[in-house]
């Protein structure tokens, strides 16, 4: 499994699960995804935790996590699965940001010496994060099962979003027709890092803008069967799409997230 160690500007290098029960959810992906939860010397039970592949040597974690775990105190956000692009400078971004209309909920901030981060509300409300990176560069592992392999934005507005994010990132809409349904990849510098769909009737008024993480898995039907057998829920039961087979679930808290198999290169 190779290793990342960088991230250009504009490209999604992490994700975290912000939950109010650190040891059920680590109980409910160490079950699925076969993660375990790596916390840094010194660190208390309630400080922000990395996921690694069960059986990594201690000294090998750093380089091998996946995903971040974030506890929530009382009152806070509900729990969700968080996006993070990588940035040169979060400041700037965050200017950006309120340039183009959306909100910095969580200004930048330094994080012990690993980076400068913030969270930000594009123009439609979807939540997403920029990461200037400094000793901590993103997830080690994608792509392969286990690992995050995409993210995405669903909203009602995609016009408007194309603008607000070429604005912020960069980045370009590029839509395709995808059978019955268009799908918009992000483009930085002409190849893809991260993707679009609409919110269009189908889904119902009360769903907000927002991002969602893809973990990749061998076998989306029994992922899916299993992540219900843990205490979860299947959201979109196994479907078939050009990019593989995939599945919306949530686990215990209803944090959401996609899995799927991917379709091989070919």
């Amino acid at each position: 499994m190779p290793v990342m160690t960088e991230y250009p500007p504009g490209t999604p290098c992490w994700a975290d699960l912000s939950t109010p029960d650190a040891t059920v959810s680590s109980a409910f992906y160490a079950g699925l995804f076969g993660w375990e939860l790596h916390s840094p010397p010194g660190s208390d039970a309630g400080a922000y935790a990395f996921f690694v592949p069960a059986g990594t040597p201690p000294d090998e974690a750093p380089a091998r996590v996946v995903a971040g775990l974030m506890p929530l105190a009382g009152g806070q956000h509900r729990p969700s699965w968080n996006t993070y692009v990588s940035v040169a400078d979060a400041d700037a971004t965050a200017a950006l940001v309120s340039g183009a209309g959306g909100q910095v909920p969580t200004a930048p901030m330094d994080v012990d010496g690993q980076g400068r981060m913030a969270m930000f509300a594009d123009d439609q409300g979807a939540i997403i994060g920029a990461w200037q990176p400094k000793a901590f560069h993103g997830a080690g592992l994608v792509n392969e099962p286990g690992c995050l392999c995409w993210n995405e934005l669903a909203c009602r507005d995609t016009g408007a979003a194309a603008r607000f994010y070429q604005r912020v990132f960069g980045w370009q809409a590029d839509t395709s027709q995808m059978g019955p349904m268009t799908y918009t990849e992000w483009r930085l510098g002409g190849r893809p890092v991260g993707g679009m769909v609409h919110m269009d009737e189908d889904w119902p008024e009360g769903i907000a803008p927002q991002w969602m993480v893809y973990f990749a898995v061998a076998d989306c039907d029994a992922a899916a069967a299993r992540a219900g057998e843990l205490g979860g829920q299947v959201r979109v039961p196994p479907t078939d799409v050009p990019a593989g087979r995939f599945a919306v679930v949530s686990d215990p808290h209803g944090a959401g997230f996609t899995i799927i198999t991917l379709a091989a290169a070919g």
